[in-house]
């Protein structure tokens, strides 16, 4: 694509993005959105169905079709969100929620009932579940420098979603010795009745205390970076995560679990750097928003023209991780 034109696509695509977003409904339906979250998620579905997820997890991934799907991520998600409370800042929630389904409207599979939630805790993580939930902490939007690593990081996560690496995942689990063992421990603590929604919810706490293979999580780095910048954001926000990430201290016990759950951030970044080259290098350098003037953009007359807030510098590519001495 010719320079000029790669040009255009970018500042046509960022201002979608800006259109889009820039316009946070206001505050006063607080509870609305609570319940709209809280029903994405725990609404609609059917406990007698465990018997039938569980059956369908030891088979192929291919014989689960979408509604049996979402009623998969919408259990998860409710596992996900047990764990720790919505966070209580509305325009927060909403904001997150147009940033990812504006990515998400970029993705493979954008009729999915895609829902973003923001659960109140400071730890540094993000979670999707198959059908379209994607959870991301308060602790990890506190951290991102600007919208293009939020946007990086809720991309990668819709990929995980668009090519079902969870299910996947869960159905090697449940076609494994580990299977075998959940169920026993299931049958030695819950009740007969009780016991399939136990060996399903044992199922999905496994999965994400475990963490998904390397592949999958490189897989979503690639795509993701991908996805990001055809919704017009950055491709180098989810560098810039990795970045932190790489120096982030292994005993820290807000990073304990991301750094758990996925590759090491050097082979990440190594494995990203083969794939992007200076392909996408062209379509970053513009000027990053923050997440906190978008959630609380400041009224213009309140500025005052003479102390007008010197313009942020655009993100540079990043450079090359080091190589390690042979």
């Amino acid at each position: 694509m010719p320079s000029n034109l790669r040009l255009t696509h970018r500042r046509l695509a960022a201002a979608c993005a800006a259109a889009a977003l820039a316009l946070v409904p206001a505050t006063g339906q607080s509870q609305n959105v609570m319940n709209m979250l809280l029903g994405a998620v725990t609404g609609g579905g059917n406990a007698g169905k465990g018997d039938d997820l569980v059956s369908l997890l030891t088979r192929s991934v291919e014989s689960i079709d979408e509604p049996r799907e979402i009623e998969i991520g919408r259990q998860l998600a409710a596992v996900l969100l047990g764990s720790k409370p919505l966070h209580p800042d509305m325009a927060l929630q909403r904001y997150v929620n147009q940033l990812g389904r504006w990515i998400s409207l970029q993705s493979e599979r954008p009729n999915l009932p895609w829902t973003f939630v923001v659960l109140d805790d400071a730890g540094y993580n993000a979670f999707a579940a198959p059908g379209g939930y994607v959870f991301v902490t308060k602790g990890l939007i506190d951290r991102c420098a600007d919208e293009a690593e939020l946007a990086g990081i809720l991309a990668h996560e819709i990929t995980h979603v668009t090519a079902k690496h969870h299910l996947h995942a869960m159905r090697k689990t449940a076609q494994s010795g580990m299977f075998t063992q959940l169920v026993a421990s299931q049958i030695k603590t819950n009740a007969v009745g009780n016991m399939v929604a136990s060996q399903f919810l044992a199922l999905g706490r496994n999965l994400y205390a475990r963490g998904l293979d390397q592949a999958d999580e490189y897989d979503a780095d690639r795509t993701g970076v991908a996805l990001a910048t055809r919704a017009g954001f950055d491709p180098y926000g989810l560098v810039a995560v990795l970045q932190q990430l790489r120096t982030a201290a292994p005993d820290n016990p807000m990073f304990t679990l991301a750094l758990a759950t996925h590759p090491p951030a050097q082979a990440r970044l190594e494995q990203l750097e083969l794939a992007m080259g200076k392909n996408l290098e062209s379509f970053s350098g513009a000027a990053p928003m923050t997440v906190a003037q978008r959630v609380h953009p400041k009224p213009a007359a309140a500025a005052a023209p003479s102390a007008a807030p010197a313009a942020t510098p655009a993100r540079k590519p990043a450079p090359p991780p080091k190589k390690k001495a042979s």
